[in-house]
């Protein structure tokens, strides 16, 4: 079972009910709720609720740690197919593309940081034109116009031989514009439409109140490159830094989550595997709803 949508949706609400009536394990796919530490920011499962239903993919990396996609999969592919074969698991979160690794037959080019440093020395209008110069139709697949994208690009041909235009022709990759799953799934998708704003300012409020400050103030200098982009988080920190005003980061911090919901929303809906529940404003109703659209799609049992 996937339950998937944008940030501040109730998501984790919906799987962590449906894992205690049809006895499932719970598998995050939230890329910041990996980092340990970062627990009020990232909405995490309180220990209460990680010692009651089994929770897995929480607090496996330190925050100073990029902890990339590739890594994420390579920890969660055997525990997602541990935990399905043992039994029922739900895979919940917001970041498609975590939750992607996992569930499809997706793979990584090789990385070397000595040839993307290189790279990374070179004028952005010469790598275009190498990467051109390599594969003519390389803009039909990457970026050009986004210099990570073209360096990216270049390292893989560089180590692998491998054009964008030849790995686009590749088995996995027609397998991943069809959606077609490495590991079968219903996904249930949780979208309060245009009422995210309110949750999300709401849910920026309770964090705040809830001591987001004083944990923000203890991951000073320890965020890495990756967890020091967490929405909330960066916005934060200019109130721990002295350079910001509270309101301020409230205001930004809600608009960040509102770009960063929009965001997993489109990612979400070209999903054809979704099939979205239509929203309800009580909440425990919309649980109710949820379960039973899970036992009737799954035919899973209490």
């Amino acid at each position: 079972m996937a339950i998937v949508g944008p940030t501040a949706a109730g998501k984790s609400a919906i799987a962590e009910a449906a894992a205690e009536r049809f006895g499932a394990c719970i598998v995050s796919v939230d890329s910041m709720q990996a980092y340990r530490d970062m627990d009020i920011g990232t909405a995490k499962p309180s220990l209460a609720t990680r010692e009651r239903i089994p929770h897995h993919m929480i607090d496996v990396a330190d925050p100073s740690d990029p902890f990339t996609v590739q890594e994420f999969q390579a920890l969660g592919r055997p525990v997602l197919d541990e935990v399905a074969h043992r039994g029922r698991a739900i895979v919940c979160g917001g970041s498609g593309l975590h939750f992607r690794s996992l569930v499809d037959p997706m793979t990584f080019p090789p990385t070397d940081d000595e040839v993307r440093e290189q790279l990374a020395e070179m004028d952005a209008h010469v790598l275009r034109q190498h990467l051109v110069e390599a594969d003519p139709s390389a803009g039909d697949h990457v970026d050009l116009e986004n210099p990570r994208r073209v360096i990216r690009a270049l390292e893989v041909i560089e180590l692998t031989g491998d054009t964008p235009t030849a790995r686009a022709r590749t088995r996995e990759a027609e397998a991943l514009r069809s959606y077609e799953p490495r590991i079968p799934f219903v996904g249930l998708g949780i979208d309060p439409g245009p009422g995210l704003v309110a949750r999300i300012a709401a849910r920026f409020d309770r964090m705040v109140e809830a001591g987001l400050l004083d944990e923000v103030r203890s991951l000073r200098g320890r965020l890495g490159p990756t967890a020091s982009q967490a929405v909330g988080y960066r916005e934060v920190m200019a109130v721990v830094d002295g350079t910001g005003s509270i309101d301020t980061a409230r205001t930004r911090a809600i608009a960040a989550t509102r770009a960063l919901g929009k965001r997993q929303r489109t990612f979400f809906r070209r999903d054809p595997r979704i099939s979205w529940q239509p929203w309800l404003d009580d909440g425990d109703e919309r649980i109710r709803q949820a379960l039973d659209v899970i036992e009737e799609r799954t035919e899973w049992t209490s």
